[in-house]
C-alpha cells in the first residue's frame, strides 16, 4: 500500500477511536448525539498528532454524511464554493477545516450562511488557542470548543498493536516479530502523538532485520528513531506561550523539578531570547523585594547564556531557575506599581506639590516652587536622612499602593516602611 500507515489506520467510526474517552467515549453526550444522527458544528483544539483529523473522519463515518476535508492554509474561495455546491446537492455535508485559524474573510463570507442554515456542519481544527486565533464569527457558529489532550502511553500501545494485527489496513499480513517491551518503548517514544506512534512502528518494521520472510524489530532502530521524542512546536504558537507560563508558575510555586522540565522543553524548541526575557521578568515580578539580589544574579546568568549560546547556555539558566524556585518570594512591588497605575487611570490625579517641582531655572521662586526640605540634611539613625513633608498631590494624599510582605529581606524593608509611615502621620 502506498499510503502511510498513519493514514490507513485512521478510525472510520467513533468506535475505532483510541483515547479521548472523556470527550468522545461511549458514555459522552457527543457520542450519543452523533450516533443518533445529530452532528453539531464544533472546534477541535490541541497539539499536533492527537487525533483532530481522525475524530472528524470518524464522526463523518458514524453519521454517514459526505465528508470534505480542506486545509485553510492552501484552500481557495473556489474550494469553499465547491463544498457549498455539494451541500446543496446532498442536503447536508461535513466540512473539516484544518488550520481553521488561517481562514480568510472571503472564505468566511462564502461559508458562514450555509453553516447557519445547517447545510454545512463545520468541524474546525487548530493547534492555536481558538479564543486568540479563530475569528469570532466562526467561533459563534461552533457550539462546542473541544480541547483534546495527548494520548497516554497505554493508548499509543493499543493503537500500534491494532496496526500490527490489522490485516486490511495495517501490518497484519506481515510476518513481523516485535517484543512487548519494544512495543512499550515505541508507545513511550510517541509522546502521546498518535500519528507519531504509527509512523514509528511503520519505520521500525521497514528498518528491521529480515530473515527469510520474517521481519524482526531491533532495539537499535527503535533507539535511533526515538530521538527528541517529546519536542514539538515553535516559538510562535500557543504551546510555546503555555510553556513559558508553566515555567513561571512552577518557579512561583517553588517546584524546581517542574521548572527545570519546562525550561528544558523551551530550550529544546530554541528561543533563547524569549526564555531569557521571561526569567528576568520573573526575578523582579515573583521574587522581588524578598530577595533583591536575585535580579542581579539572574541578569548575570542571562548574560552568560547569551555569550555562551546553546547548549552550554542551559547551565547558567538552570542555576537561575533553581535559585528562584528556592528563594523567598514577594510580588508586592509588581502589585504596587499596578495599583498606582490603576489609580492614575481611574482619575486619581492631582497637581504635583509646588515644593517638589523643578527649580533648575530662573523664575522658579516666582512660581512659588519653594519649600522643599532636603532629607539628607536631617540624619535619622542608621537609615540616612528623613524629613516629614508631603510628596503625593493633595487629591491623592493618603493613598497606599505598597503593602509589604513579611518574606525574606522584605521583612526588614517592611519595618522601615511602616516606621516611616507612622512618623509621617
Amino acid at each position: 500500500m502506498s499510503e502511510p500507515l498513519a493514514f490507513r489506520m485512521r478510525p472510520r467510526t467513533l468506535d475505532d477511536i483510541v483515547g479521548q474517552d472523556d470527550i468522545i467515549g461511549k458514555n459522552t453526550a457527543l457520542y450519543k448525539m452523533i450516533c443518533k444522527g445529530h452532528v453539531p458544528s464544533m472546534l477541535f483544539y490541541g497539539e499536533p498528532g492527537i487525533g483532530k483529523t481522525s475524530i472528524a473522519n470518524a464522526i463523518a463515518g458514524t453519521a454517514k454524511l459526505p465528508f470534505y476535508p480542506l486545509n485553510a492554509t492552501i484552500s481557495t474561495k473556489k474550494d469553499v464554493e465547491h463544498v457549498v455546491n455539494e451541500a446543496d446537492y446532498y442536503g447536508q455535508v461535513i466540512l473539516f477545516l484544518d488550520e481553521i485559524h488561517r481562514f480568510n474573510k472571503l472564505q468566511q463570507d462564502a461559508l458562514l450562511p450555509h453553516v447557519e442554515n445547517g447545510k454545512i456542519i463545520l468541524i474546525g481544527a487548530t493547534t492555536e488557542n481558538p479564543f486568540h486565533s479563530v475569528n469570532p464569527a466562526i467561533r459563534s457558529r461552533c457550539g462546542d470548543i473541544i480541547q483534546l489532550t495527548r494520548l497516554t502511553a497505554a493508548d499509543c500501545k493499543l493503537l500500534i498493536t491494532r496496526a500490527i494485527q490489522d490485516e486490511t489496513y495495517g501490518l497484519g499480513k506481515e510476518d513481523f516479530i516485535i517484543t512487548d517491551e519494544q512495543l512499550d518503548n515505541i508507545a513511550i517514544a510517541a509522546g502521546g502523538d498518535a500519528r507519531r506512534a504509527l509512523t514509528l512502528i511503520e519505520s521500525v518494521f521497514y528498518s528491521g532485520d529480515v530473515k527469510g520472510n520474517t521481519t524482526i524489530a531491533t532495539n537499535d532502530a527503535i533507539a535511533h528513531l526515538s530521538k527528541r521524542i517529546g519536542v514539538y512546536g515553535d516559538n510562535k504558537g500557543s504551546h510555546f506561550y503555555n510553556l513559558l507560563s508553566a515555567l513561571q508558575k512552577s518557579v512561583r510555586g517553588s517546584d524546581a523539578d517542574a521548572a527545570l522540565y519546562y525550561l528544558a522543553h523551551l530550550l529544546e524548541i530554541g528561543d533563547l531570547v524569549a526564555v531569557n526575557r521571561r526569567l528576568l521578568v520573573m526575578a523582579y515580578e515573583d521574587i522581588g523585594l524578598a530577595n533583591p539580589q536575585i535580579g542581579a544574579q539572574v541578569l548575570a546568568s542571562v548574560q552568560a547564556a547569551e555569550r555562551l549560546g546553546m547548549p552550554e547556555a542551559r547551565i547558567p539558566l538552570a542555576n537561575a531557575v533553581i535559585s528562584m524556585c528556592l528563594s523567598s518570594k514577594s510580588n508586592t512591588a509588581y502589585k504596587a506599581i499596578d495599583k498606582a497605575t490603576h489609580a492614575i487611570n481611574s482619575g486619581h490625579v492631582g497637581d504635583i506639590p509646588k515644593h517638589l517641582r523643578d527649580t533648575h531655572y530662573a523664575g522658579a521662586e516666582a512660581l512659588e516652587h519653594v519649600g522643599y526640605s532636603y532629607p539628607h540634611l536631617t540624619p535619622m539613625g542608621t537609615f540616612g536622612g528623613w524629613v516629614k513633608q508631603q510628596y503625593l498631590p493633595d487629591e491623592v494624599e493618603g493613598l497606599q499602593f505598597y503593602s509589604p510582605l513579611l518574606a525574606g529581606e522584605e521583612q526588614r524593608l517592611a519595618k522601615i516602611y511602616q516606621g516611616l509611615r507612622d512618623k509621617a502621620k
